[in-house]
């Protein structure tokens, strides 16, 4: 991996302005990587959360940490860093993760309910899950198996998590 050119007005850009145009520049090389989020605490510690349409692997978290890394001074300012990839565990934020976890089962939380369904569709605007229910027949007595599918917009969505099934 090469390292980043400067543009000339780099040394009057903030902190996080620079290592967010690095993080940019080393994300170029690897298309298929995408942040999913950037701190910056007030002591300098660095956190790079990343996932990728095809995973991250640990050379990927080297490679752009190294982008960062060897193109910061840390005679101007001390830091620490870590680049990681979203554990599975992590809640969803972006378009692309529920894209890319399409046919998956996910956990997920509105303001009203939590359905644990599987995501069949993701548009700009909304997600699409189905799932079974076993539900009291409408005539008699007993219970049938109901297929439900709903359209649930981002917004609506406070936490998405992806479960994970062993079968």
């Amino acid at each position: 991996m090469r390292e980043a050119v400067l543009p000339s007005f780099y040394t009057t850009m903030t902190f996080k302005e620079k290592v967010t145009n690095l993080l940019e520049e080393g994300l170029i090389e690897k298309p298929s990587l995408f942040l999913v989020d950037l701190s910056i605490s007030d002591s300098y510690k660095i956190t790079v959360t990343l996932d990728g349409d095809n995973g991250v692997t640990l050379q990927d978290c080297i490679d752009v940490s190294r982008v960062i890394e060897n193109n910061l001074d840390r005679e101007a300012q001390d830091f620490s860093l870590e680049v990681a990839s979203a554990g599975v565990s992590t809640p969803l934020k972006l378009v692309r993760q529920y894209k890319k976890n399409i046919g998956r089962t996910l956990k997920v939380k509105t303001a009203t309910e939590t359905i644990e369904a599987k995501l069949e569709a993701a548009s700009e605007e909304s997600i699409t899950l189905s799932w079974t229910a076993r539900e009291p027949k409408k005539i008699g007595k007993g219970k049938e198996t109901v297929e439900h599918q709903r359209e649930i917009p981002y917004s609506e969505i406070k936490e998405a998590i992806v479960i994970i099934i062993f079968n």
